[in-house]
């Protein structure tokens, strides 16, 4: 109903309603569910990459101190009881949603709830009326810069959620972490009060930025070894005044085909997953952990425990002779990280699948992507990803194009497939013994987005296990 009646409305008049009508439909989602985050221990994670992995880390952490905790991210939701694939396709869903979301985290008598919250969220208002307590901050880099104007101005979306932070109402919890109401001053003596976080990627360029938005304790995850708290603390102004400041170092980040190892405060955590970007996610979470009075030992235990995340860097295994890697990597620093992974994992040629976003999404970064994917792999084969209102083949082409001035050849190592379906046919077609095979860009995401709303669904994990089974069905005939 409410999508017709945006319909009706001319849509310069509806550029100008916007604002208050976004404001107002948080409040009144907020309103129908009785402000469920009021009731929750609520930790936000923010950035333009490592949200997803880092809100995941800090959840199973939690989950494993015996705190039950419920999340929202780009990969999986969950309630607190039970776990399932984002199938809304957006990072950060609408307010009736997460506020639904949030109130059955309630009755499902979490603690916790991970919110990750996005830029485009923020401009719709998303993040108004939900009480955070804890806000991380992974890291900024352009990204979206089509949507917001620049840099900067993406940049300030994000910030307006650190500003956010001071308008929410303090909360008290009991030695289980359940958030309590005292029902007069001498009562809250007996509960602790909730200090308003902020915690901040320290090796960031935008780092200063974020921290000197007001809160009541601060931690900097940090792996530079020449920086001291005193560093950070002097970057403050007036206006940043805190009650604590705390600085958390990690080290020795070594990285191999088995996972990542990193050491922190003289404890060496094992992480069973790859790549030295998920030291810093997990570092993050360390922080979280710390500054929720869990013990190293516990929260060693609870970040060693994740074996991975739906989409990210998944393994598709059908017992073919090569390797199969799902994953969400769609801008060109997440493909950087991707390669310098898949340098780890022994291969003899790198097949890769990818396309790009339409729907006016940083058009700027296809031929980037398409240089990128053929400088580091053998093959390389272009095909639809999300045209939304756009036409595939543009898109296609315009991908197609970085790579052919990179050096590919059109129709000898380079491919251009329009069917996304057939185009992991085709990958699998040119696969031999031992070579690696990507597919990037859809990761979990279960559906294509097409014009006009339409979506097909799709999860890329199956439809590649299942062309692998076709493949060697056809191989052994």
């Amino acid at each position: 109903m409410i999508e017709k009646i945006k319909k009706l409305i001319p849509r310069k008049i509806f550029k100008i309603l916007q604002p208050p009508y976004h404001f107002l439909l948080s409040w009144s989602a907020a309103l129908v569910y009785r402000f469920p985050s009021r009731r929750l221990i609520i930790i936000g994670v923010t950035g333009t990459a490592g949200k997803t992995s880092t809100a995941y880390l800090i959840a199973k952490m939690l989950n494993a101190a015996g705190y039950r905790t419920g999340f929202t991210s780009t990969a999986v939701f969950s309630d607190g009881n039970k776990e399932w694939l984002n199938d809304k396709k957006m990072t950060m869903p609408g307010r009736l949603f997460i506020q639904k979301l949030l109130a059955r985290m309630v009755k499902n008598q979490c603690r916790y709830a991970i919110v990750e919250t996005t830029s485009e969220g923020i401009k719709q208002f998303r993040h108004r009326f939900i009480n955070y307590d804890i806000l991380v901050f992974t890291g900024l880099y352009p990204e979206h810069l089509e949507s917001h104007g620049s840099f900067e101005k993406y940049r300030a979306a994000k910030g307006r959620l650190f500003a956010h932070l001071k308008n929410g109402a303090t909360k008290y919890i009991n030695e289980a972490h359940q958030v309590c109401q005292p029902r007069s001053e001498l009562k809250k003596l007996d509960f602790k009060r909730v200090l308003k976080t902020t915690i901040i990627n320290g090796d960031d360029a935008e780092a200063d930025y974020f921290l000197n938005f007001w809160s009541e304790t601060k931690l900097v995850y940090s792996f530079s070894t020449d920086v001291s708290a005193d560093f950070f603390i002097k970057k403050m102004n007036s206006e940043a005044l805190i009650k604590d400041f705390s600085l958390v170092t990690g080290r020795d980040i070594q990285t191999n085909a088995q996972g990542t190892t990193f050491t922190v405060a003289d404890q060496v955590i094992n992480l069973k997953l790859l790549g030295d970007f998920n030291a810093v996610n997990a570092l993050a979470a360390y922080a979280v952990g710390l500054n929720q009075n869990l013990t190293p030992a516990k929260i060693k235990v609870g970040l060693e425990t994740v074996k991975g995340l739906a989409g990210k860097l998944e393994l598709i295994d059908a017992g073919q002779n090569f390797t199969a890697i799902v994953d969400y990597s769609f801008e060109p620093r997440a493909l950087e990280k991707l390669y310098k992974i898949v340098e780890l994992i022994p291969h003899r040629r790198i097949i890769h699948l990818l396309g790009s976003a339409g729907g006016g999404r940083d058009k700027a970064r296809r031929p980037v992507l398409g240089r990128l994917a053929a400088e580091k792999a053998d093959l390389v084969i272009i095909t639809n990803e999300d045209p939304y209102d756009e036409d595939p083949a543009v898109i296609i082409n315009e991908v197609a194009a970085g790579a052919e001035m990179a050096g590919k050849e059109l129709n000898k190592d380079l491919f251009k497939v329009l069917d996304r379906r057939e185009a992991i046919k085709k990958a699998l077609t040119l696969a031999a013994d031992d070579d690696l095979l990507l597919f990037t860009g859809k990761g979990a995401e279960q559906a294509i987005c097409l014009a006009n709303g339409r979506k097909i669904p799709w999860d890329e994990r199956e439809e590649v296990k299942k062309a692998i089974v076709d493949k060697m069905c056809v191989d052994k005939t």
